[in-house]
């Protein structure tokens, strides 16, 4: 609905004379025929005339005041935003072995209109992801046999690390807690398997395999197929759009598997993104293509142990134990860091093919709306509301030339400050929400000739949490391939929820956004700005920010003026794993992020944390009945909780302060706490030294220890003992690193089953 200031009372002249005259016989009872013209009613008729100036001079007041001061600001009304999300598109017919080409716009069956948003190429195959999931170290021990003897097999003489074939995604089902694909792997890779559909007999499947893979490679018609990829990161993305943002691109490397000298050698092509890539570099959830190469080129080695010993061995893919999924593999592509790059990391809620964005919009064209009067300001409707802005295209009939397109412009006061230029523009003035059109006067912008028609050339329409629909709503697709026929039976899969969707904003929603607006509003100028922009960050997983004004971190300097930096961590749970620290992709796109709103003469950096490496070791004494074991590695989770940067660790359970010093009466405090110990017996602090490890000295005769941290350092722990006795280790010497990871060839374990 448009702005439209309301009448506090919305009484005229003849409605305050009819009201003074219904009243006569109550008061005047001889009063019996109050005629125009008689003197009574001249005084009725002029205090009617004085009540209708007041109420005149009370309509203006306040709310109007606001409204106006609403419009003024050129705050209108937000329009209903649109559900979206990411769809997985496969045929509904098995026998199906051509890629099919859509168009945009295809149709979703619901209940609300959905349309794919671009062009897509459906390739008759499916996908699985699989990552080298590495062996923990009890499985280690335990299957430690079974390794030496797999050594042997491979003839490796150097370290082995094992790893169990482990599916993500299992199903095209999505994971919205996310997987680490790159940090929990034994390769820092995601591997997709590419298979042809299932055959309707073993002896057929060759056959059908090579059918595919022909439609993979354009048929020899020259022009090799697109992939579509869907890739939704495991990230917290904020409620608006953050199109402000340019997202850091993660450097990424997309491979698929080539024969090689032999045939069970393994070679990689490097695969490249064709087109728009809308998850910009997988940075938020979008889609992207890639092209494959000639079917001479798409080549798997094969995954039987009697033929290819080295299956699975190495830097080949993952070995597939399944004989049905193995004779229907055609190729795997595999997505890992780009060599020299610093990405540690890679949390994915899912990833699929045949993918394609949707919303919650319908698409209308060639629809007139009206004639014009060959007036100033004339206003045309729209056929809906909540119009996408960026989709509309209007055109006006002029004399001789037919329709022709004309200019969305934000104001049409400020066209130009030439008047000539804005006397002749031919723009309108768009309300998004109320989806009307405000046309110019001959003085801010041309006025379409009398009887001359406007028309909607195209138009995407529609929004509103309703479209918020739960993963699996989504399941047919009816669209026009792009020669115009019509595509065959299209099954849909959506792995997600729809999100997003809102309802157009309303007069009470806007008004309070006009303190907001006169504020600072998304500018960084106090230290909690810098702290809520960087919270709210899309494509970033924050879990801690610390500002500190006027520090330069080149310089491990204060008093600086004109320099902010951020401190920030990512979110990690807590754990075994070392502390968190920030790779070069989060430290760029929070950089990226905070930058487009600080003040010019800022100048922000945004760095991690300076760890202080810390040993502890700690004795104590056990309560009877309970566990020793049990107790002993409850007292290593204390001390790690205490000591861990991110909640819950620290004394307010926020993470540790930052720069505060580590007080072993503190770590004593806490180690007493843990159920089952009787007495604590010694605890020692330990500082790196090199390699080794350097005792803290006493700074008190009861044997207090401290280490003293600098104002932009946190401690990390990285080696603890705990032992049930009445001194406490001196030496940390023995105690491997938890953490260390060896050059290892990566080696197929067969799963255990029951």
């Amino acid at each position: 609905m448009p702005i439209l200031p309301p009448s506090l009372d919305d009484r005229r002249f003849d409605d305050l004379v009819d009201d003074l005259v219904a009243r006569i016989p109550a008061h005047t009872p001889e009063w019996t025929h109050p005629r125009l013209g008689d003197p009574g009613r001249t005084l009725i008729e002029l205090f009617a005339w004085l009540g209708d100036a007041l109420l005149y001079r009370a309509n203006l007041v306040p709310e109007r005041q606001r409204l106006v001061f609403l419009k003024l600001l050129g705050m209108g009304l937000q329009p209903a935003r649109p559900a979206r999300g990411i769809v997985s598109l496969s045929f509904a017919q098995d026998a199906e072995r051509n890629a099919q080409r859509l168009a945009p716009q295809g149709r979703l069956k619901a209940a609300m209109p959905f349309e794919t948003l671009s062009e897509i190429t459906v390739l008759p195959i499916s996908a699985e992801a699989y990552i080298k999931r590495p062996l923990s170290s009890s499985e280690t021990a335990r299957r430690s046999d079974m390794l030496q003897g797999l050594a042997q097999i491979h003839r490796i003489s150097g370290a082995v690390k094992a790893y169990e074939t482990t599916p993500v995604f299992a199903g095209g089902r999505a994971q919205p807690a996310g997987v680490d694909v790159f940090g929990t792997s034994a390769d820092r890779a995601l591997w997709i398997a590419l298979l042809a559909p299932r055959a309707d007999t073993a002896a057929n499947q060759p056959a059908t395999n090579d059918a595919v893979k022909s439609a993979l490679g354009g048929q020899d018609t020259g022009l090799p197929e697109l992939l579509s990829m869907g890739i939704v990161p495991a990230l917290s993305m904020p409620t608006l759009d953050d199109s402000s943002s340019k997202p850091v691109p993660v450097p990424v490397l997309w491979e698929i598997t080539t024969r090689g000298r032999n045939d069970f050698e393994t070679d990689y092509l490097t695969l490249g993104i064709e087109g728009d890539d809308t998850s910009k570099g997988l940075a938020r959830a979008g889609t992207l293509r890639l092209r494959l190469p000639d079917e001479s080129q798409i080549w798997a080695p094969s995954n039987d142990v009697g033929i290819n010993a080295r299956a699975g061995v190495g830097d080949a893919p993952p070995r597939l134990d399944d004989p049905d999924r193995a004779a229907r593999l055609l190729a795997w592509i595999r997505l890992r860091p780009k060599p020299g790059e610093p990405v540690q990391h890679l949390p994915l809620a899912w990833v699929g093919i045949n993918a394609v964005e949707i919303d919650q919009r319908a698409s209308m064209a060639g629809r007139v709306l009206g004639s014009s009067s060959g007036g100033g300001d004339q206003v045309f409707q729209l056929p809906q509301g909540s119009v996408d802005a960026d989709t509309l295209r209007i055109q006006v009939e002029e004399p001789g030339r037919g329709y022709q397109d004309w200019t969305r412009v934000d104001d049409l006061a400020a066209i130009s400050t030439d008047p000539n230029v804005a006397r002749e523009a031919a723009a309108f003035q768009l309300d998004a929400e109320a989806g009307t059109l405000r046309f110019g006067d001959g003085v801010r912008g041309r006025a379409p000739e009398g009887q001359m028609r406007v028309r909607l050339a195209f138009g995407r329409f529609g929004g509103g949490r309703a479209g918020n629909l739960p993963a699996g709503s989504l399941t047919e697709l009816q669209a026009l391939r792009i020669d115009g026929q019509n595509a065959p039976p299209i099954k849909v899969q959506q792995p997600l929820p729809l999100s997003g969707g809102e309802d157009a904003e309303t007069l009470q929603v806007a008004e309070r956004r006009i303190p907001a607006r006169l504020r600072h509003g998304d500018r960084a100028i106090t230290e909690e700005d810098y702290r809520r922009l960087a919270m709210d960050a899309p494509a970033v997983d924050v879990g801690r920010v610390e500002v500190m004004p006027r520090f330069k971190p080149r310089e491990r300097r204060f008093g600086v003026p004109g320099v902010v930096s951020v401190l920030a961590l990512p979110s990690v749970p807590l754990g075994p794993a070392p502390n968190p620290r920030p790779d070069r992709p989060f430290i760029e796109r929070l950089h990226a992020h905070l930058s487009a709103r600080t003040p010019l003469a800022t100048e922000l950096y945004v760095i991690g944390c300076d760890y202080v490496p810390l040993g502890l070791s700690v004795a104590v004494t056990l309560r009877d009945g309970y566990a020793r074991d049990k107790v002993l590695l409850d007292v290593r989770e204390a001390l790690r909780r205490l000591l861990w940067p991110l909640a819950p660790g620290g004394i307010g359970r926020t993470g540790w302060q930052l720069g505060r010093a580590v007080r072993s009466r503190e770590l004593e405090v806490e180690v007493s706490r843990v159920g089952g110990v009787d007495e604590l017996r010694g605890l020692n602090l330990f500082r790196r030294n090199g390699n080794d490890w350097q005792r803290l000295p006493s700074i008190a005769a009861d044997g207090a220890q401290i280490l003293d941290l600098q104002p932009w350092q946190l401690p990390e722990l990285l080696s603890v003992i705990a032992v049930d006795g009445p001194n406490a280790p001196t030496d940390l010497r023995a105690l491997p690193n938890p953490f260390a990871d060896a050059s290892a060839i990566a080696v197929p374990a067969v799963p255990e089953l029951c």
